[in-house]
């Protein structure tokens, strides 16, 4: 395929942008505050739009259009699952995680408990979710740039691993949350031009694009059972989706960049509302992409599916458009894997490094050093496991991140957070369970049995495990903190109450 040369202009805008906002940042990133929370100084508007930026990944745009394209009305279930975990953060999560912590969740895990063995078992948790989706993002710069430079998948992942380490190592949180504000704006307002010309070509009727759909490819489409055919596999991946959505670490991580608990709250009201917009719009695209370039033509770009959006835009507005269009979708991938990287540096620096090895005292300057060294690891990780990984739907890649930290990261928060008899052996064995439990079913699962290794059958029958793993590692939590008392954690959950409601 000959480059795009209105894409390559476009990548390079918007690289250029981001290198001049974390530049900026630099200036202003002197401190641990500044690297992890960008100083507490972020408004909730700025928040609310960074919190969508870092949400829409490259699985909502690239993933979720190819998955309606391909299968129909079952792509709706990652939009749904997507958008309903939301007012779960808003009501549950926003106002206690700021009131408790200070950089990362298992700070409010950890705060009236044991500090060395929470936070160990936490980061298993939090480095699988981040790797997880990691890897989502990687195969889909991979893909993108491959499908318009004629550059290899290979050097496509190393390009954006180069450029997101930039912004994390120089500009901190302060740099990335402007990257994600920029490209939140800029992914909302592609995804609503490129709908309005699909709808443009059905009367601005959608129905008429939905009917259309139907009679090329039978009514099998809008119906349910294609993609999910068991209600049970359904149940288990809606409630991963919604749960999940409370547990990743780098969503978590920005309620500690606004100044106070409101503020949080505003912030998740404005991003749900940019989030539900976003995810109304990716229907349209994958019913424009089924439809306008045919389910054939989308798998031969890429059997995942993931190019459909980029392959409408060239249908509907030429390669111009579409070099558009491509050039948001790198900046929604570069984004959020800025925003990973750097959830991932302040688990190995501040609940690793700082709170367990160096027992919470460390001056700034190690803590500024051990955070960078942790993010060029992090770096290194992703171009790794992006190029081994290749050829993966990016949406269902995230599902099963959701499902990790549905399992291993939400239980305890909540846990922590309402029950007053949590214990430190419950939080350990709670997050080390639900950690473990996901990883070996999905390693069971017909998708790795029987897609990957080309197994017959598969051990275990559901293709996402949350259904099975987010009840267990509630149990297990409870039972061994009931086994094991703890007056001392117990007697603190006073403190906790006052931190919730009234902050510090």
């Amino acid at each position: 395929m000959q480059p795009n040369f209105v894409a390559m202009g476009g990548f390079v805008l918007f690289i250029g942008l981001s290198l001049v906002i974390t530049w900026m940042a630099a200036r202003r990133t002197r401190s641990a505050e500044h690297f992890y929370a960008a100083g507490r100084s972020i408004t909730g508007v700025q928040n609310g739009l960074a919190l969508a930026g870092d949400y829409m990944s490259a699985a909502s745009f690239l993933g979720i259009a190819g998955l309606v394209a391909l299968s129909g009305f079952d792509g709706l279930i990652y939009s749904i699952g997507f958008l309903v975990g939301w007012p779960v953060v808003m009501f549950l999560i926003a106002e206690p995680l700021r009131n408790l912590g200070k950089y990362t969740f298992t700070d409010v895990v950890a705060f009236r408990l044991k500090q060395g063995p929470v936070r160990v078992a936490s980061a298993f948790g939090g480095l699988a979710v981040i790797s997880f989706y990691l890897i989502a993002q990687m195969v889909g710069a991979g893909n993108l740039i491959r499908l318009l430079f004629g550059l290899s998948y290979e050097t496509a992942v190393v390009i954006v691993g180069i450029v997101m380490l930039a912004y994390v190592l120089f500009g901190g949180m302060l740099a990335t949350t402007w990257v994600q504000i920029v490209k939140a704006v800029l992914l909302l307002g592609g995804a609503f031009l490129l709908a309005m010309l699909v709808l443009v070509q059905f009367a601005m009727n959608p129905l008429a694009l939905f009917a259309e759909a139907s009679r090329q490819y039978g009514e099998a489409v809008l119906a349910p059972g294609r993609l999910v055919s068991d209600p049970l596999d359904a149940m288990s991946l809606g409630i991963a989706l919604m749960f999940g959505t409370a547990g990743l670490p780098h969503i978590l991580m920005r309620f500690y960049t606004v100044p106070d608990a409101k503020t949080a709250r505003v912030s998740v009201a404005i991003a749900t509302a940019v989030i539900g917009a976003f995810y109304l719009l990716t229907f349209i695209l994958g019913f424009g992409a089924m439809v306008l370039v045919g389910q054939d033509a989308i798998r031969a770009v890429d059997a995942g599916g993931n190019m459909a959006a980029p392959l409408l835009a060239e249908v509907v507005g030429g390669q111009a458009f579409l070099g558009f269009i491509a050039a948001v979708a790198f900046a929604t991938i570069l984004a959020v894997v800025a925003g990973l990287t750097l959830a991932g540096a302040a688990t190995l620096s501040h609940d690793i490094w700082v709170s367990v090895i160096r027992g919470g005292h460390a001056s700034e300057r190690e803590q500024l050093v051990v955070a960078r060294g942790a993010t060029v690891l992090l770096a290194l990780a992703s171009i790794a496991l992006g190029i081994v990984f290749k050829g993966q739907n990016v949406a269902y890649m995230v599902g099963l991140a959701f499902a990790i930290a549905a399992s291993a990261n939400f239980p305890a928060l909540i846990l922590s957070i309402f029950w007053r008899n949590f214990t430190t052996r419950g939080a350990q064995a709670s997050m080390l369970v639900g950690t473990a439990s996901t990883l070996l079913l999905i390693y069971l699962s017909p998708t790795i049995q029987i897609d990957i290794l080309k197994q017959p059958t598969a051990w275990f029958p559901l293709r996402n495990p949350g259904l099975v793993t987010i009840p267990l590692s509630f149990v297990v939590g409870i039972v061994v903190s009931l086994l094991a008392p703890e007056p001392e954690a117990a007697r603190r959950f006073h403190e906790v109450e006052q931190r919730i409601h009234f902050g510090e």
